[in-house]
């Protein structure tokens, strides 16, 4: 019997109309047009209305697919939502969005891992995938960041946007689609990047409310080392481990976060630029939805039998890097 991989079959997506450039932020905060994309790479951000979840915007993404696959969504088994912005704590995002387009013969479940999240996601989808009892899954990374920026705060509001990029996993025994993976976390630098209020251990009030500990903080100059080293060590062991070289890879895509990251790691790497997929300028950091995002954008540059390296690094500390053969032509 041959194996069964977890090959991506369709990709999706969805951004807010609303766009946030650097010139805007030049009103907000002591910054400027240079400054964000000298050390970005960012230009601009899309931004979700008030009043509206991530579920607006995953089911969106996941919608696109349904309706340019002609899929039957009653046929899904499982609807996966990457976040840390769900609409609400205790309901999963990916229940409501599993309802909303009609996938009512599955279940679903979130994933928080920040902006590993949609590897996180992809590794667990794949392996429903392998166990052979599963043959569709809706797998989304979907965040609505300026939930959670501070936008007073120059050191995160430059970065965050908000989006939603969705793909549909199915089995195949050709030989294509998930290869293999190298996931990591260390939860000893939590501090580093974090939401400091609203969870257990420092439950909502009046003052963590006033006090601002409700938005993202991050120490930058400590994520940024800790990026680069991880993100980079784990793209240059799944390559190792699969004996590839940078004349194998196809393409990078990688966790847009910031330029000089991706950078750093296609560096290690060894990957020409123009095997560095990137809309970092366009969108900044969408957390979960930077990858499946990319994959929207750049689809049909991918050709069937591409060997592709995903690598991403986020809060936790979460990161990895997965290797994959792409599936279709589009």
């Amino acid at each position: 019997m041959k194996k069964i991989n977890a090959s991506i079959t369709a990709v999706g997506s969805f951004l807010p109309e609303k766009t946030l450039n650097n010139a805007d932020l030049e009103k907000i905060v002591d910054t400027n047009d240079d400054w964000i994309t000298t050390r970005t790479g960012i230009k601009e951000r899309r931004i979700l209305d008030k009043g509206i979840g991530t579920s607006y915007m995953a089911i969106r993404a996941a919608n696109t697919i349904i309706k340019n696959k002609k899929l039957d969504p009653t046929e899904i088994d499982l609807v996966i939502v990457a976040t840390i912005t769900p609409d609400m704590h205790a309901t999963a995002t990916a229940a409501y969005v599993a309802s909303e387009i009609g996938a009512y013969n599955a279940f679903g479940f979130d994933i928080s891992a920040a902006c590993s999240g949609f590897l996180y996601g992809l590794s667990t989808a794949s392996a429903f995938i392998e166990s052979g009892r599963y043959k569709k899954i809706i797998l989304i990374g979907a965040d609505k960041m300026s939930s959670i920026v501070d936008y007073t705060d120059r050191n995160t509001c430059i970065i965050f946007g908000d989006g939603a990029g969705a793909v549909l996993l199915e089995p195949n025994n050709q030989g294509y689609g998930v290869q293999d993976e190298y996931l990591r976390s260390n939860g000893s630098n939590r501090d580093l990047l974090r939401i400091e209020a609203g969870g257990s251990q420092t439950p909502t009030t009046k003052n963590t409310v006033e006090e601002k500990k409700h938005f993202i903080y991050q120490d930058g100059k400590n994520v940024f080392k800790h990026a680069v080293s991880n993100m980079s060590e784990a793209s240059d062991q799944i390559m190792k481990r699969n004996n590839l070289t940078h004349l194998d890879v196809n393409y990078l895509i990688a966790h847009q976060a910031n330029k000089r990251i991706i950078d750093a790691t296609s560096k290690r790497m060894g990957i020409k630029d123009e095997k560095v997929l990137m809309n970092i300028h366009r969108y900044g950091n969408t957390t979960a939805a930077t990858i499946p995002l990319l994959l929207f954008d750049f689809e049909s540059k991918l050709k069937k039998g591409d060997n592709i390296i995903f690598a991403s690094f986020g809060a936790g500390f979460t990161w990895g890097a997965m290797y994959l053969k792409w599936a279709y032509n589009h």
